[in-house]
């Protein structure tokens, strides 16, 4: 089964709203393996929209839009799809009933109800309904000759849970197999490296999929198998993760049946369980990144058993003075180096008295670089055990994005050294 999605509304084209619902519905359907081969954005047109869905039907079995359900002139969606299947549009005297009970509890009195209000209850009785239950825009499924437009409403809150509710299931029920996918996320090592090395399985992938999504500092594949049954696709990914983690495992850091979460990084949320689970006390020194690891720590919940204190030594002489830095070090190699980055981390854990020390020093840009210490040099400093050790990177990007990637390589230092422990 092949979808195109089409989102109308001017205010999109212009760039007043940002387009959640096409994100939101292509992730649904791949999940469970329906193809959306393109995506449109168009305005308030009624004769763009019809021409848009001559060209999706060019390949297209089902096209689903969203937006222009309203009452005023410019939605016109319905109208388009009526007047593409050249079906005339009626009063739906259910559908009717229903806006006015709704417009009359928020208006409180039916007298005050627009009378434009009656345009969203106007459908051809070819099509059929799709009940809102969160505003006053019904659904519908047009359809004629084999093909069928679906139209939802705009605001992604009503927009979601039609789809969840009713569109959904009508488009698994037309698919007799089964769907599932893991979600495998990789940190050290940029898209296009991972390519590379998965390179063999991507050109010959058939069932299960593969496929790589980028994000900030990290890399997530999405593995998905086709099946009749949940057994045999778990197998299927699991043989398939097997391959992957021979090739490339060193880089993973967690294998989930969820993508990435949006509010929060897996990575941070990650270190977070591992130092509450292991019952491990921690302190942060930073100097480049600015506050960035306190604060990725303290979103976890329950940290603060863990999460002793975190201090940004900025200066030279709050290095020296907060974390017992000798000044002959920072003279002889500088704020940013190994030397200082491990002096700062036992420096932090011995005075704040923590099990990890935990430090970062480097030049975020865009000035201070030279050539031997360029933009984007970061020293990470990590003292356990009464060991401590230092890496060095190289991080591009602008000021924010080298701070970022400097505090989540820091925290998978400390991911590495508790799944180690």
């Amino acid at each position: 089964m092949n979808v195109e999605i089409i989102s109308v509304g001017t205010e999109l084209l212009l760039g007043d709203i940002v387009n959640t619902n096409a994100q939101y519905i292509s992730k649904e359907l791949a999940a469970i393996g329906i193809n959306v081969y393109r995506q449109m954005t168009l305005g308030d047109n009624i004769d763009r929209l019809v021409r848009s869905f001559e060209i999706a039907f060019e390949r297209a079995d089902i096209v689903l839009t969203t937006g222009g359900l309203g009452p005023t002139g410019d939605d016109i969606t319905k109208e388009a799809a009526a007047k593409y299947f050249g079906q005339e549009m009626v009063v739906d005297q259910e559908s009717w009933n229903i806006i006015e009970d709704m417009c009359a509890r928020y208006s409180g009195s039916r007298d005050r109800i627009p009378k434009n209000n009656i345009k969203q209850a106007m459908f051809p009785k070819e099509a059929d309904i799709i009940p809102n239950k969160n505003g006053t825009a019904p659904g519908a499924v047009f359809k004629k000759d084999g093909k069928r437009i679906i139209v939802m409403p705009g605001p992604p809150r009503e927009m979601k849970a039609m789809f969840k509710n009713s569109v959904l299931p009508l488009l698994i029920d037309e698919n007799p197999d089964i769907f599932l996918s893991r979600y495998i996320r990789f940190f050290g090592i940029g898209e296009s490296g991972l390519e590379m090395e998965l390179l063999d399985i991507l050109n010959k992938q058939t069932n299960p999929t593969v496929a790589l999504y980028a994000k900030e500092g990290e890399v997530m594949v999405r593995v998905t198998a086709r099946a009749r049954e949940e057994k045999e696709c778990l197998s299927l990914i699991e043989r398939k993760i097997d391959e992957i983690k021979a090739i490339s495992g060193k880089y993973i850091y967690m294998i989930g049946d969820d993508s990435v979460s949006e509010s929060q990084s897996e990575m941070e949320k990650l270190v977070g369980d591992l130092l509450i689970e292991k019952k491990k006390t921690i302190a942060v020194a930073e100097s480049c990144t600015g506050g960035l690891i306190a604060s990725y720590l303290v979103d976890n919940s329950g940290i603060s058993n863990s999460f002793i204190e975190g201090c940004v030594t900025y200066t030279n002489d709050a290095k020296v003075r907060r974390l017992d830095v000798k000044p002959e070090t920072l003279e002889e190699f500088g704020a940013v180096s190994s030397q200082t980055a491990e002096e700062m981390a036992m420096g932090i854990a011995k005075t704040a008295g923590t099990d990890i020390g935990l430090s970062t020093t480097g030049i975020a840009g865009p000035g201070g670089g030279s050539q031997e210490k360029p933009v984007g040099l970061v020293y990470i400093g990590l003292y356990y055990k009464g060991q401590v050790t230092s890496i060095r990177r190289v991080f591009t990007g602008d000021r924010r994005k080298i701070r970022e990637r400097a505090a989540r390589t820091a925290l998978n230092e400390v991911r590495c050294l508790l799944t180690d422990d």
